[in-house]
């Protein structure tokens, strides 16, 4: 005969020796998509090249090449960016040399420097933030070109 053991290891019972689990009556829970989509660039990691997430990026650290996210985009006060940027809100308190693309709201704390045009829905800018560049704000802001990078082969010379 088969004692359970439900009390102190539910899913276990006990037949003899032998020890199985119960068969699940339920599936587990599904866990959310966004519980824990964020991306971190720590400070101390460079990042080099085109840069894609569906979740929000948290940046600490360097990040050259294009930055795309389709959630939320927090720039550090020591992290430094050399890229196109396109989110749908940022929080920026470092350096960013390029174009910014934000479909919601950009937030500049005082720490912010910005080199490049800005498209925004809603800009808010602290006292002490930097912006050399050019801004298109509103529903209907024209958006900014974001020129695409081309690379070209050039020929190298041979050394006599």
């Amino acid at each position: 005969m088969a004692r359970r053991f439900d009390a102190d290891f539910p899913g276990l019972l006990y037949c003899g020796r032998i020890l199985r689990a119960r068969p699940r009556m339920f599936k587990p829970a599904a866990r959310p998509e966004s519980a824990n989509n964020d991306t971190v660039i720590a400070a101390g990691v460079k990042v080099e090249g085109d840069f894609t997430s569906a979740g929000n990026i948290i940046i600490d650290g360097e990040v050259s090449g294009t930055l795309r996210t389709d959630m939320d985009l927090v720039v550090g006060p020591e992290a430094k960016i050399t890229a196109n940027v396109t989110a749908r809100n940022a929080r920026i308190a470092g350096e960013v040399h390029g174009n910014l693309s934000v479909s919601e709201r950009a937030e500049l704390s005082a720490t912010a420097k910005i080199s490049g045009d800005i498209q925004a829905r809603i800009l808010v800018m602290e006292a002490g933030a930097v912006l050399n560049g050019r801004c298109a704000m509103g529903a209907e802001a024209a958006p900014v070109h974001i020129p695409t990078p081309v690379l070209r082969n050039r020929p190298v010379k041979a050394e006599s």
